[in-house]
């Protein structure tokens, strides 16, 4: 889900030089259909002001993160800009007819969507194949015994946006004026590592909201976020919810040596 680099996060306490930088396949597109989902919108007639503004508000807060937000990101927020602008115009007339043009300055925005989701959508599936039946074919068995057996449906990992917007609530949870500087305290990412890492020893969960307690500072929210990412990165925790938009959980993804004795 994530990648990223580690090159300040051990060698010193500020976390203004470390970056992590968003894999390709999560770019602009996923974002808008992130935000199309979550406002539960018709992809046909996008709110493209609100959208628009909602996008440009995760741009900004991805920088405030340090998320590496690539090129096409801002190329995006000009294609949104421009054809809000386009929207508030009159429709242009048709010099040869003589009638206005009611072309949607939205609809090749939304084909290019509907032919990302499709291709997102068939990646998913066949990702989700077990290898058995996709490279390896076996005689089936109807075996009656076994159809009671059904398997626990698994909690879903949370994608970068879904992570990012809990963060939005978080710090929206906190008044403004709690937030204080501290020029004497430097919280490194290293420190909120070691912090997860060790409560996570006696239990096999954690809220995300648990993570974000007090010291009420800025810069300790920031540094347990990217903490988070740089766990999510190392595979050393999993990130889930059980269902789309519902609570955040922080998982454990590697047993210790006693646990996987027993």
């Amino acid at each position: 889900m994530i990648s990223g680099t580690t090159e300040s996060l051990f060698g010193d306490a500020d976390h203004d030089g470390y970056r992590v930088s968003i894999e390709a396949f999560e770019g602009p597109l996923d974002l808008l259909l992130h935000l199309i989902k979550k406002n539960e919108v018709d992809i046909y007639n996008i709110p493209i002001a609100n959208i628009t503004r909602q996008y440009l508000d995760y741009v900004d807060l991805m920088k405030e993160l340090n998320l590496d937000v690539a090129g096409e990101f801002l190329v995006m927020a000009s294609t949104l800009v421009q054809i809000k602008s386009k929207m508030l115009l009159p429709p242009a007339e048709d010099p040869d007819s003589g009638e206005e043009e009611e072309q949607d300055p939205r609809a090749e925005l939304v084909r290019r969507l509907l032919e990302y989701q499709k291709y997102k959508e068939a990646g998913l599936v066949l990702g989700a194949r077990e290898l058995l039946g996709r490279e390896v074919f076996a005689r089936s068995v109807q075996a009656p015994e076994l159809e009671e057996l059904r398997p626990e449906e698994e909690p879903v990992e949370v994608e970068l946006f879904e992570l990012i917007e809990a963060f939005q609530r978080v710090l929206a949870k906190v008044p403004v004026e709690t937030f204080h500087e501290v020029g004497a305290e430097n919280i490194s990412i290293a420190d909120r590592i070691t912090d997860i890492l060790d409560r996570l020893q006696d239990r096999e969960s954690l809220m995300f909201e648990e993570l974000f307690a007090a010291p009420l500072s800025r810069e300790f929210f920031i540094a347990t976020f990217l903490a988070i990412l740089e766990l999510c990165k190392l595979r050393m925790i999993k990130v889930v919810q059980a269902t789309s938009f519902g609570t955040i959980w922080i998982l454990r993804a590697v047993l210790d040596p006693q646990e996987i004795e027993q």
